[in-house]
């Protein structure tokens, strides 16, 4: 069971205070998590790319790049790259690259993307939201499975037998496919026996059991063994000294990223109530003392078979000093109890 940390490289205004970090302080701070996150034995650090003031990830290959001089183990992930309206070339390139920088400890986590800034940014339309992403998963892979590429599509010129370089140290280069819960992108990856990554920040955890069945179910068609395949999940969360701690440092920030986002897309206000229906056992936050927030994940591991679970944090700006004592806990109490149950009850199973 590999346990990690998920960002955005947020930059929302301190509740608190309502001032806002800049994003190079902000990038800054990444790489001081991905080196905590290392020395505390965490598996995994992603960075999802996005393209608003809000966020300083616009190119999460880089800040990952900075974090691969500064650690020794951990894996260095895209949460997402939002390939649709990326260069499939540039983007293997990037991680390959990253890939020899951390001596094989990359991974591409590609999406359609559930933010839609990049599209007009780079020129693409939004008409060709599910064509743009098939197309450009086709030649990523082509670009994983060989050196040199022949390759012909709609969105993007053809490539004729050329070789794309860097190669990465790892055979073939790990490429996960992120879904937030679409049915066609669980049977996508099961054909295609992609690792997939379900991201559940709402309902019950539990209620993805259907869509981690179509994957497997759509893996054993395509002749892929499930029993082989990856499947992680990415929920927002925190860790604290006690759960309540932990609650009432998390919420502030929370609700101030949650409701901004609520008024983009019309969801209702986010409260109080609404965040602690949300952190009980059975809800998607992830929230409390390292013993609540281990059961947490041990129970996910029982509903949904995950092999991964990317801890969410923060969702808005925190102090950083509370960013890095929650990725402690999470390394140094939280991981080491779910292995020691998940072992005890897989190994007496």
């Amino acid at each position: 069971m590999e346990i990690g940390i998920s960002t955005f490289l947020e930059t929302t205004p301190d509740p608190s205070t309502g001032t806002a970090i800049s994003h190079a302080e902000r990038l800054r701070d990444a790489v001081e998590e991905m080196t905590l996150a290392d020395q505390v034995g965490l598996d995994v650090y992603a960075i999802g790319e996005h393209h608003r003031p809000d966020y300083a990830a616009s190119a999460p290959a880089v800040v990952l790049a900075a974090g691969a001089a500064t650690t020794k183990r951990i894996r260095l992930s895209s949460a997402v790259t939002v390939l649709s309206s990326d260069d499939p070339v540039r983007v293997f390139q990037q991680f390959a690259t990253l890939d020899g920088l951390s001596n094989g400890r990359a991974e591409i986590m590609a999406g359609r993307g559930s933010f839609i800034e990049s599209f007009p940014l780079f020129g693409y339309s939004l008409e060709d939201y599910d064509e743009l992403f098939n197309e450009k998963l086709e030649l990523l892979l082509a670009i994983q499975r060989s050196e040199k590429v022949t390759w012909r599509g709609g969105h993007r010129p053809a490539i004729d037998n050329l070789g794309i370089y860097p190669r990465p140290v790892q055979d073939p280069l790990p490429v996960w496919i992120a879904s937030g819960g679409n049915p066609e992108s669980a049977v996508r990856a099961g054909m295609l026996g992609l690792p997939i990554v379900f991201a559940i920040i709402g309902g019950q955890p539990e209620n993805f059991a259907p869509l981690v069945a179509l994957y497997k179910q759509a893996a054993a068609r395509a002749g892929h063994d499930p029993s082989k395949l990856s499947i992680a999940t990415h929920s927002h969360g925190f860790v604290g000294e006690t759960t309540e701690q932990a609650a009432d440092l998390f919420f502030p920030s929370t609700q101030y990223a949650m409701s901004k986002l609520g008024r983009e897309r019309g969801w209702p206000p986010y409260t109080r109530a609404t965040f602690d229906a949300a952190r009980s056992l059975r809800g998607a936050l992830f929230v409390g003392d390292p013993e609540f927030v281990a059961e947490k994940i041990v129970l996910l591991r029982e509903n949904l078979g995950v092999t991964r679970f990317f801890l969410h944090v923060p969702v808005g700006s925190m102090p950083h000093r509370d960013v890095m004592r929650a990725i402690e806990l999470l390394g140094t109490k939280v991981a080491p109890l779910v292995r020691q149950e998940i072992a005890r009850r897989e190994g007496r199973a």
